[in-house]
């Protein structure tokens, strides 16, 4: 009887968010933070009056699960996506997912930050370097210092079995002329450990019992502002970048509204609700937020998602046989 009461309960939950998701003029599914999600909503509706938005949010393997189980039958609810990374974007633009948009926008962005036929859109730049311990003895400058005898049994990583970021971190760094899996191999020798997410690897390095980690940018700068005792690094060789990439379903419902929040993201206002949250804005001619450099002292290195979704799989064995299945 309990479990048909969770099942009853389930389904009426899904029902009456299908009754509100109609009843809404736009329908977002996001891996944006809550908080995040909550003001980038509402700094879309003061600047669209009377546009009325339901979100969802979840993290991005689960809500891709969730919309795919949607299409599967016929019914995908959301007519716009904000998540993470451009591979899972291209992934949908290839199983022809996504309505080309070609946001006027786009012309104030770097041609790399966007799709050519306008699938999506980045919005934000949010890159992957190292943080350090301030107690640390070495203070790393480049990726290889992480694999310096100094750095022994020191470095954390998050998994790119767990992290979208880190699989695009992974993809990015092998392909550096240098690197490539030897790289990786080099980390694992020398004591790293790779596991779960950048929150894990922030308070391993934050707490000292890590030196050294892999992390995206936000986590380590939020954190040294607080007052915890690390810091964070560009590396020489420069940076990955997640992009939290905009795009419309092509099967959208309120496709017209779909398309204003793509311009709403682009838009000068709308990335400085980025800038606002800490996140280095896509678009160029925007201030960097606090406690970052200026943006051309930084590298992002390049990422073929074309190549990156056709060798994620391969890529994924590779790391498992190096560091095993964390």
């Amino acid at each position: 009887m309990k479990k048909l009461l969770t099942a009853f309960t389930a389904l009426a939950a899904a029902g009456l968010f299908a009754l509100s998701a109609n009843a809404a003029d736009l329908v977002l599914y996001t891996s944006q933070p809550n908080e995040d999600a909550q003001a980038t909503v509402d700094a879309f509706k003061a600047a669209n009056p009377g546009v009325e938005v339901e979100w969802v949010r979840d993290g991005t393997t689960k809500l891709m699960a969730k919309l795919q189980a949607e299409i599967a039958a016929g019914n995908p609810v959301a007519d716009v996506l904000l998540i993470a990374d451009t591979v899972t974007l291209q992934r949908m633009k290839e199983a022809g997912q996504l309505l080309a948009y070609k946001s006027p926008e786009a012309a104030n962005f770097d041609a790399s930050l966007y799709d050519a036929d306008g699938a999506y859109h980045s919005t934000k730049l949010i890159t992957t370097g190292i943080v350090y311990n301030t107690s640390a003895g070495m203070k790393p400058a480049s990726w290889k210092d992480l694999v310096a005898p100094e750095a022994k049994g020191l470095v954390m990583m998050p998994s790119p079995l767990t992290s979208g970021a880190a699989l695009i971190h992974a993809q990015v760094l092998t392909g550096l002329d240098g690197f490539g899996w030897d790289y990786y191999k080099a980390l694992q020798a020398n004591g790293a450990a790779a596991s779960g997410g950048n929150g894990g690897v922030l308070k391993a390095v934050a707490t000292g019992e890590k030196a050294y980690g892999m992390i995206v940018d936000f986590m380590a700068i939020r954190e040294k502002a607080k007052g915890a005792p690390v810091e964070f690094v560009f590396p020489t060789e420069g940076v990955s970048a997640v992009t939290e990439p905009v795009a419309i379903l092509s099967g959208a419902k309120n496709a017209e509204n779909a398309r204003k929040f793509v311009d709403f993201l682009l838009s000068e206002e709308g990335q400085k609700v980025s800038l606002a949250m800490g996140y280095i804005p896509a678009r160029n001619g925007i201030a960097m937020p606090e406690g970052y450099p200026a943006r051309d002292a930084i590298n992002v290195l390049p990422l073929d998602a074309a190549a990156a979704v056709k060798n994620t799989e391969a890529d994924i064995r590779s790391f498992s046989d190096i560091f095993g299945t964390n």
